[in-house]
């Protein structure tokens, strides 16, 4: 049984509030957790994705995909859930999405790994953000208030908990990291690089200045910096989103692979953790794209 099929009203203020704190216990409680990063082991596979933006057919494609039913080696990796462009009298209700990725994680805690993101780390601490199509805040709140009334807020407290305990990253013994993004070279200044092996702190999330703000926001990476931080962090392949990707995988250099898991071109890639982690053109050669895993997108 997956999160998927779990019932729950997601008009009932309690009742999701109950589900994203159920959430929380699971990321926090993973046997694979430690600080902000999970390890998996070196056996088994691991199902990577990129930013989902609230793509409730595709988020479904996945957790198909993964198979988390057939043993607790299989794994998925999900991050960038909420802040879509389809709108409902104005008002995102992308919680629906996050909802269904915390009972997820509640219902196979050591197999369902929720990674923090941008959009994620933005709502929850209330940074700007928007995806070209206005205030991406403005619209989660007016979707919450819509659906939630006067108990928005509960919801919205919540959705806070469930997003502190999203880890920074996952790691494997073969050389795997994927992370929503890695700092801009020129943030390196400052950046804690011990911050992947110990719990976030809320300086760690503070605009610009915190070492999770500049891990989940970074882009324009380079060669020199993917060098520093694989010998620092022990990485073959590092797999990230928050870059918009036309095929839906790319690899721009021979140790960074790009996701995008949301759009009609979206794909996702299987890697297995018992063996060394291809260079990333090997993963874009193995990838997959959702649209091939079911019928037309709604």
């Amino acid at each position: 049984m997956s999160g998927f099929d779990v019932a729950i009203n997601v008009t009932d203020p309690q009742e999701v509030a109950d589900a994203l704190d159920a959430g929380a216990a699971a990321l926090l409680g993973n046997p694979a957790r430690r600080g902000s990063s999970v390890h998996l082991p070196d056996r088994g596979s691991v199902l990577l994705t990129g930013d989902l933006h609230d793509n409730p057919v595709h988020l479904r494609r996945v957790v198909d995909a993964a198979r988390l039913g057939e043993g607790g080696d299989r794994h998925v990796v999900l991050h960038e859930l909420i802040h879509g462009d389809r709108l409902t009298n104005g008002c995102d209700l992308s919680y629906r999405v996050l909802v269904r990725a915390a009972l997820l994680a509640a219902r196979h805690p050591a197999q369902v790994h929720v990674v923090l993101a941008n959009h994620e780390l933005a709502q929850a601490f209330r940074h700007p953000v928007s995806k070209g199509a206005g205030d991406n805040l403005e619209q989660f709140d007016a979707g919450l208030e819509w659906a939630f009334g006067d108990d928005a807020g509960l919801v919205d407290e919540a959705v806070g908990r469930f997003v502190r305990a999203m880890p920074l990253a996952v790691r494997a013994p073969n050389g795997l990291f994927l992370a929503h993004s890695l700092p801009a070279p020129h943030h390196l200044d400052g950046f804690d690089l011990g911050v992947i092996d110990r719990p976030l702190e809320d300086a760690d999330y503070a605009l610009r200045t915190g070492s999770a703000w500049r891990m989940v926001w970074g882009r324009g990476w380079d060669a020199d910096e993917l060098r520093t931080l694989a010998a620092a962090w022990g990485v073959r392949t590092f797999v990230l989103g928050h870059a918009y990707v036309e095929a839906g995988a790319e690899a721009p250099f021979a140790d960074l692979l790009l996701l995008n898991s949301d759009h009609a071109g979206g794909r996702i890639v299987e890697v297995d953790l018992a063996e060394p982690c291809p260079p990333a053109p090997h993963l874009v050669a193995r990838s997959v794209a959702l649209s091939a895993l079911g019928g037309l997108d709604d």
